[in-house]
């Protein structure tokens, strides 16, 4: 278990496998850090599965929309939350293993509630996609998510939550 240093902007999402703890970065980007605090609050990423698991490549979850029981996940990564979407705050922080990235579509202030975390350093995503955290702890159960796009029996994450709450 890693030591938390600021609990307030630490997120411990619980897998099937164990804990995986991450660093937000609320100095590099304040409203995407912000954002994941939010809706961890809310309950809103219980449940959500990782919808695009790419070898070699990340792992993408945070569809609140429909990557849920109860919504479709079918649509799975198409949505976002009832919020409006984050500009980009990209920055010179690399997409490095274990990097927390904001997943958007073409626009890049079209941020909202999806993000990937990397399973290799992806460099060639460095100012294109806001990095807003880090796994600090647990990347053995992120190496453990299902892959596929979209896997056939995916995983999700059980519960989300600001470190500081629990």
């Amino acid at each position: 278990m890693a030591e938390i240093k600021d609990p307030e902007n630490t997120i411990l999402i619980e897998l099937k496998t164990g804990t995986v703890t991450i660093e937000l970065l609320p100095d590099i980007a304040p409203k995407h850090a912000e954002r994941m605090k939010e809706l961890a609050r809310e309950g809103a990423y219980d449940g959500v599965i990782f919808h695009r698991v790419i070898e070699g490549f990340m792992a993408q979850t945070g569809d609140v929309e429909h990557g849920k029981d109860g919504g479709d996940i079918r649509r799975a990564g198409t949505g976002g939350s009832d919020k409006p979407d984050l500009p980009a705050e990209f920055s010179g922080i690399p997409h490095d293993r274990g990097t927390l990235g904001a997943a958007r579509s073409s626009n890049p202030n079209s941020a909202n509630s999806q993000f990937f975390i990397n399973f290799t350093d992806n460099h060639f995503l460095n100012r294109q996609y806001t990095v807003y955290g880090r796994v600090i702890s647990g990347m053995e159960h992120v190496d453990q998510i299902v892959r596929g796009e979209p896997p056939a029996n995916p995983d999700k994450m059980i519960s989300v939550k600001v470190a500081a709450d629990a």
